[in-house]
Parts: structure tokens; sequence; C-alpha cells
């Protein structure tokens, strides 16, 4: 069904699921601009702690809150943000690069490819949260450990991803036809191959970016992610699950930014996969 319909008196209208993306679209860009001006966004130091501000109900000088710690919720937040995409954003670009990398070389080169595949498949039967874990007993808890544990688990899927779409292409007539001319190998990879994997790529770096967000917050709910001093939205909600019932704003305010982050993403990944997919394309 198309998202731009007619009235009764024939003018065109913007459907639901456009105003839908326009809304994710324009939260995300709030939600980003927020982190990067975080401190233009609040004076308030997000790690100062002060006792005498306890567990202080929102207001004028608290819009969120204070934590248990006497900490500015709504500071936390706000830096809470920053932490969050900037380990999201990290995550999906390393993963895209490594995938995109060795994905290239496994569907070009068949000779390799059942070796490399078989260390993705075992890379990905391993559970992230246990990774983690492993990680953080090892290494402690900090933001490498943070990212390795998001991308480990990642990037074979982006490599499978490529692997495919190489595979796909590999038998194409140019292809073939560059490669009866002795084009050379990166050539090839380069100017036939890459171009065809750029429009999947973005799609699956959206939805990377939502899963290494959400991710990065279970962490470091579990107490296996970001220390506990560093805001992110994982640790405000760890830290407020004790006196939710007191103070339900120390988990709904970082809980509902959490939540609407992840699904901005995820409907601006959607949009992009319906715009980039000429199947679906012809379809609609």
């Amino acid at each position: 069904m198309s998202a731009i319909s007619s009235n009764s008196n024939g003018n065109r209208t913007i459907g639901g699921s456009n105003l839908l993306l326009i809304a994710a679209i324009a939260f995300l860009v709030l939600v980003t601009l927020a982190a990067i001006f975080a401190p233009l966004m609040t004076s308030a130091d997000p790690i100062f702690i002060n006792p005498v501000n306890r567990l202080k109900p929102p207001s004028a000088d608290f819009w969120f809150g204070a934590d248990t710690m006497g900490r500015d919720v709504f500071a936390r937040v706000v830096y809470g943000a920053r932490t969050s995409l900037t380990v999201g954003i990290a995550a999906a670009a390393v993963s895209l690069m490594l995938g995109l990398l060795i994905g290239l070389v496994s569907g070009y080169f068949p000779v390799i490819d059942g070796i490399l595949m078989r260390v993705m498949d075992g890379i990905m039967s391993i559970p992230s949260i246990v990774l983690a874990v492993a990680l953080v007993a090892i290494t402690g808890a900090n933001l490498y450990t943070v990212l390795l544990a998001i991308i480990l688990p990642e990037f074979p899927r982006v490599v499978r991803l490529v692997r495919g779409v190489i595979l796909g292409l590999r038998n194409e007539p140019y292809v073939e036809a560059a490669i009866s001319l002795a084009t050379p190998t990166w050539r090839i990879l380069l100017r036939h191959m890459l171009p065809n994997t750029l429009a999947p790529l973005i799609v699956q770096g959206s939805f990377i970016l939502a899963s290494a967000i959400l991710t990065e917050a279970v962490m470091s709910f579990l107490g296996v992610g970001l220390p506990p001093e560093v805001p992110s939205w994982g640790n405000v909600i760890a830290e407020g699950r004790t006196y939710f019932q007191l103070r339900p704003g120390l988990i709904f305010f970082p809980g509902v930014f959490l939540a609407l982050t992840v699904l901005a993403i995820n409907l601006i990944g959607d949009a992009l996969r319906d715009a980039l997919d000429p199947k679906l394309a012809r379809r609609a």
C-alpha cells in the first residue's frame, strides 16, 4: 500500500508510515544534537556526587530528579546519549569495515572461503553476553572491552552478507569479461564488486547501530559493561532499579530515551531497506 494517498478532494496526503519515519528522524537528530552539545544542554556535572541531593524528585533544579548519590539524572541521561551513540557508531563502523574486507576476500577466492566461513561460524556461536563476561574477567570493564564484545558477534554477519553478494556477482558476464582481460583483482573488487555491496551494508549498519546501543545498555545493566561512574543509559537504569518504587523516574527517563532511540534507528533502517531493495521497490 502506498504511503501517499488522495483524499475526497483529490489532494495528496502523506501516509502514516511517512509521518512515523519523519518523527523517527527528527527524534534521532535531536538526541544526536543533545549528545554533541551536552555541556550546553545542562551545566550539571554527570559524575558529581552530592549526598545532600540524594533521591530528590523532579524539580526546576533537577528536571529528572537526582539519583542515590545526588547526581543530576537529566545530566546523566544527556551525557549517556553521548556514550551510547559513540559506542554504537564505533561498533557499527568497525563491524562494517571488517565484514566488508573479509567478505570480499571470502566471496571472491573460493580456496579460502571454506576456512573463513568456519571461523565466522565459530565466532557467531558464542553468545555476546558470555563473551562480554569472559572479556571483563580478563581485561576489566572498560570501553574497549565493551566494543570488542559487541563487534565480535556482529562482524561475522556482515561477512556473510557481503560474501553472499560477491558470490552472486562472481559469475556475472561483466566480471568474467574483466577476468579474461587480465584486469587486476583489486580493480575488479573495487570497481565491480564493492559498489554492489554498499546498499545492503548501509541497511545492515543501521541495524548494527541499534543492536550495539541496546547491547551496551544490557551489559552495563548487568555490570559487565562500562564502569558504574561512566554515564550511560544502562548504568543509570541499573543504579535506579533498587529505588524504582520510590523514584520510578530513575528508570523511566533513561529507559524511554533508550527505547525510542533504538526504535527510531530501526524505523530508519526499515525505510532504507525498502528504498534500496529493488525487489521491494518493484512490489511497491
